[in-house]
């Protein structure tokens, strides 16, 4: 650990995009996820002879780099890609559930050497609550740090 923290070794995929459609960079941000991508992002920027692009970054473990590139060259118009090894620093993680008046809701805790730095609701738990519930996400989201907050 560097500073109490936890480390690893990321590596980033990213390529420049200036001839692809917005509903197949979706797509493809999907695909990458499901196949094990840690994050998948997009960057506006400004190419050669001024023409607006995007610059997707993908966030990987080292070992699916290369299905991941795969899915990239297969499902884009990349013709290369520039690949980083990276150092993270992160807060590690633990998970409790709380109960709410809309059920019960996961919540992510990020700790530094045992000490809570971070609380946020599990989107996937407060948007399976909003759907049974038909009540607003974002109370969902209160309700769920209000519950947490109010434990011994």
């Amino acid at each position: 650990m560097a500073g109490g923290y936890d480390t690893d070794i990321v590596t980033r995929l990213e390529t420049n995009l200036d001839d692809l459609s917005p509903e197949i960079t979706g797509a493809v941000m999907e695909k990458l996820l499901a196949a094990g991508a840690l994050d998948v992002w997009f960057t506006p920027i400004q190419m050669k002879k001024s023409r607006p692009a995007v610059q997707l970054s993908v966030l990987c473990e080292e070992a699916r780099a290369e299905s991941l590139a795969d899915i990239i060259f297969t499902e884009t118009s990349a013709f290369g890609l520039r690949m980083e090894k990276i150092a993270r620093l992160k807060l590690e993680r633990r998970f409790e559930t709380v109960t709410t008046k809309f059920g019960d809701i996961s919540v992510k805790l990020g700790l530094k050497q045992g000490r809570i730095i971070q609380t946020a609701p599990e989107f996937a738990s407060c948007l399976s609550a909003s759907e049974r519930t038909g009540q607003p996400l974002r109370a969902i989201y209160a309700a769920a740090l209000a519950a947490y907050a109010a434990q011994p």
